[in-house]
């Protein structure tokens, strides 16, 4: 019988999965590597729109892996703080390598992890120079020189717990092994008008191109294959191909320092769109290279864009530097900015920590696992603890217009399905099917729909609170939490 050595990648590029089959047999020693991407990037890949394939009907432990504790410096005025488990965004990435799957999970310890799926078992682990928030992004390399480069984790963290925002060298965002854990380059980002220099965004990457938003607020553009990466800065770099500034010069009175960019690209037709925290939605242009789409709101922006079947995009809206309300847009890129806005749904103020109000998180829709009669739906938390439910295609007549962030214009605004109160959150809560997972700060509640809408929860875990948002794959749920734990939960026999 003859063995075909390849690696098969499955994920979304516009709204249906796809896949690349690669030969890796000269590379492996006769090994087989047969490796399926199946939740590759933060929030399934370039749509920012796929989270699984089956929930479970209940939320048993199953197994729960120690991701410990880390320090990291807030800043000179605060100080040091100890952080324990997974944050925000904090979401697995999950990998069947031959018919075995396995998650890869940053860690507030410092630590980005291969762990076994099943079992919950390390396999192995590499340090940062500090915390990692953010999700990774998981890339297959049809080029590779061996093994270990043929496929690739890009992760990034905070800046260093040695280093300050004035550091000479920040290497926040690197490229690892996922075959060995070993480390393929470092990019050193770079100091500017942005006060942060960490990477919790996930990259997107497209004919083998990777694009990433770096809370520098540099949109970056690069080349992620260790075969072209040189010695610069005394360390081995990344080929950049371009970077652009997320910010204009007006943002810089408005926000200070506070450009941070926290969001994570999403690419439709031939822009990929990318929230900042300078207040604006732009749109880089692929086959000029150029941002030519900008959508200006305002405010701080965290959330990443989600990309709807009838080619739309939902970006969340946090209660910052507006006057009035957060909340949500639906936006047609296809439109110029200012006639670009199909809806804006509003959420309540309300204060938590230093949020005012808004959606810190980004919304989830269930475009990719719906059947073809269900309902379009979209939800999300807010800071205000409620958990929303809106049909994106149906407009609410009834509810006549409401007013955008800034109060200067009015909108329309999509009708409402679902309400519950679950305590404030800034994770994305998921939808797969006829199924909700929500995590936030007073645990995980599992959410069941039936077809004329009616929700019930039919399930809820408060041993932890949750900043990090869920997968879900075979009736299983992975999310990390903030008591210091990886869970698995699904249904024990």
């Amino acid at each position: 019988m003859r063995i075909i050595l390849s690696i098969l990648f499955i994920i979304n590029i516009t709204l249906v999965p796809y896949c690349i089959s690669q030969d890796f047999s000269k590379l492996s020693d006769g090994k087989i590597k047969s490796v399926e991407l199946i939740i590759p990037s933060f929030l399934g890949d370039k749509c920012r729109n796929y989270y699984g394939n089956e929930a479970p009907d209940r939320l048993d432990l199953l197994w729960k892996f120690n991701l410990g504790k880390g320090k990291t410096v807030i800043s000179k005025k605060i100080g040091e703080k100890e952080w324990a488990g997974s944050g925000w965004t904090g979401q697995p990435l999950l990998v069947r390598e031959n018919d075995q799957l396995y998650l890869i999970q940053g860690s507030l310890d410092h630590h980005l992890r291969k762990i076994d799926a099943k079992s919950g078992k390390m396999v192995w682990e590499y340090k940062f120079d500090d915390v990692i928030k953010g999700t990774g992004t998981l890339w297959i390399n049809k080029n590779a020189r061996n093994l270990e480069e043929s496929v690739v984790i890009l992760q990034g963290s905070r800046r260093g717990y040695e280093n300050d925002l004035y550091s000479k060298y920040v290497p926040s965002f690197r490229a690892i092994s996922y075959f060995t854990g070993n480390e393929l380059w470092r990019m050193n980002v770079s100091r500017t008008a942005s006060y942060s220099r960490d990477v919790d965004g996930s990259a997107l990457i497209s004919d083998d191109t990777a694009y990433i938003g770096l809370e520098n607020a540099l949109f970056t553009v690069f080349n992620p294959d260790p075969k072209f990466a040189a010695i610069k800065q005394g360390m081995l770099q990344p080929k950049i191909y371009k970077q652009v500034k997320l910010y204009e010069k007006s943002d810089q009175f408005r926000h200070g320092g506070n450009l941070v960019v926290e969001s994570s690209p999403a690419l439709l037709d031939d822009r990929i769109y990318i929230t900042a925290g300078s207040g604006h939605v732009y749109g880089y242009d692929l086959n000029t290279d150029i941002l030519n789409w900008d959508f200006y709101i305002g405010s701080d922006m965290d959330g990443s864009p989600a990309v709807t079947k009838d080619s739309c995009l939902i970006v969340t809206v946090e209660k910052q530097y507006i006057e009035g309300q957060g909340g949500v847009f639906k936006l047609d890129p296809s439109k110029p900015p200012s006639e670009s806005v199909v809806w804006y749904f509003p959420t309540e103020d309300d204060s938590v920590e230093s949020w005012q109000g808004g959606i810190i998180g980004s919304a989830g829709i269930n475009d990719l696992t719906k059947g073809p009669t269900d309902p379009s739906l979209c939800t999300f938390i807010g800071i205000d603890g409620y958990l929303y439910v809106v049909n994106h295609k149906i407009i609410a007549e009834q509810a006549g217009k409401v007013s955008g962030p800034n109060n200067k214009r009015q909108y329309a605004t999509p009708k409402l399905v679902f309400k519950k109160q679950i305590g404030p959150s800034i994770s994305t809560p998921i939808i797969v099917r006829n199924k909700i997972i929500a995590t936030g700060y007073k645990g995980i509640y599992l959410f069941e729909f039936d077809k004329d809408l009616n929700f019930r929860l039919i399930d809820k875990q408060r041993r932890s609170a949750f900043e990090s948002t869920a997968i879900v794959h075979d009736k299983k749920i992975y999310v990390g939490a903030r008591d210091g734990f990886l869970y698995c939960f699904g249904e024990a026999k």
